[in-house]
């Protein structure tokens, strides 16, 4: 480095996480213990950066709040401020370029350099503040474990937790009342949550956006179970999944945010369609059950405050060697980072991908660990 560094900042952005305030600890925890910089941090991501809402990050600041879930800096996942939504001179909204504003922001507080904290569309924009000569980190953060680069983000695994319990106490009231039970997590277009989280769960079928179901094949595998003297059914279904012969079911269009759609209702989906056939054969009643938002709150556990105390911890690592513009990552259990251009630039894939994100293989070992021991996923 050519000077020292002496001031940093941090941002949290798009949807809420467990493990998102490990990071924000271990950061600056890192950063004045190790380095001996001062820290603060902009309040409700992208948005506080150009309105100038922060505050002093101390010791103490972050002292207390290690397992608690969400973030204290506030989250926001509808401010892109290379398109930010701004009225005009005539009260009309308009979209305007104000990441200037932003850059100006920085600079009056003379930050050397800033880690951001989020999944594909905050660091999207990380990438773009890059490119305008802003020295940034990025951490990646989902629930959705989508990410390309990095083998998994925190979050993913307390929100596995939470599908678990969940599908535990399914099991109770489907086995008493000889129910088919559906729940419906979350995960956008990957289907990761839903795999291990069903395959953790023991589900007997799991839906997954990567591999397009046959409606009649998992009616087929809830009457074989009944004919065979197991009278109730589990079944863990993606909020993106789809029929073979469909396409995925929207709740809500979000206009003004950088992903509009808002995905839900799948499970709903089929449990009616499996109304259709499996009842008037079994005499089963559907159930479906959406968890939601259960999955990103709640206490972070072991696994991914550990985790995010390393990214959290490289990240300042990364700024003190001025290995600016990248994103960290984990790799075979090895902390390491990879440019933010490749991570939303081109595409990048784990096992496989659409539109850049890191996707369930259908043919992987995970997929078929499940088949071996008889789970369904409809094709």
């Amino acid at each position: 480095m050519s000077e020292k560094i002496k001031k940093i900042a941090i941002l949290t952005g798009g949807g809420d996480c467990c493990g998102i305030n490990a990071a924000i600890r271990s950061i600056v925890r890192t950063a004045i213990v190790k380095y001996n910089y001062e820290v603060i941090g902009f309040i409700g991501g992208y948005s506080g950066l150009y309105a100038d809402e922060y505050i002093e990050m101390t010791l103490k600041t972050v002292s207390g709040m290690f397992h608690q879930g969400g973030t204290i800096l506030k989250n926001s996942n509808r401010d892109n401020l290379f398109s930010y939504r701004i009225k005009d001179e005539n009260g009309c909204f308009i979209k305007k370029d104000v990441s200037d504003v932003a850059i100006a922001n920085l600079k009056r507080h003379e930050i050397d350099a800033i880690i951001i904290i989020g999944g594909d569309g905050t660091l999207t924009s990380a990438r773009d503040f890059a490119r305008k000569g802003v020295n940034v980190i990025g951490v990646p953060k989902t629930i959705d474990n989508d990410v390309p680069g990095t083998d998994i983000t925190f979050g993913y695994r307390t929100a596995l937790d939470h599908i678990v319990n969940a599908l535990d106490a399914l099991h109770t009231t489907a086995y008493s009342h000889n129910r088919v039970m559906i729940l419906e997590v979350m995960g956008r277009n990957a289907g990761w949550l839903t795999l291990e989280g069903g395959i953790a769960g023991s589900a007997d079928a799991i839906l997954i956006p990567e591999i397009p179901y046959d409606i009649h094949k998992i009616a087929k595998k809830i009457i074989d179970r009944y004919n065979s003297g197991s009278q109730f059914s589990i079944l863990c279904v993606s909020e993106g999944s789809r029929p073979i012969d469909g396409d995925v079911t929207v709740k809500k269009i979000v206009d003004g945010s950088p992903d509009t759609i808002r995905l839900g209702g799948a499970g709903e989906q089929v449990a009616r369609a499996l109304e259709m056939i499996v009842s008037p054969i079994t005499g089963q009643e559907m159930r479906s059950t959406t968890l939601g938002y259960i999955q990103r709150g709640g206490v972070t556990n072991c696994y991914d405050r550990i985790l995010s105390t390393r990214y959290g911890s490289y990240a300042v690592d990364l700024v003190e060697n001025g290995f600016f513009g990248n994103m960290v990552a984990i790799r075979n259990n090895k902390m390491t980072y990879i440019p933010i251009e490749e991570v939303v630039g081109s595409g990048l894939i784990g096992e496989t991908s659409l539109g850049g994100k890191r996707l369930v293989n259908p043919q992987g070992d995970l997929v078929t660990a499940a088949k071996g021991i008889g789970i369904v996923f409809g094709d």
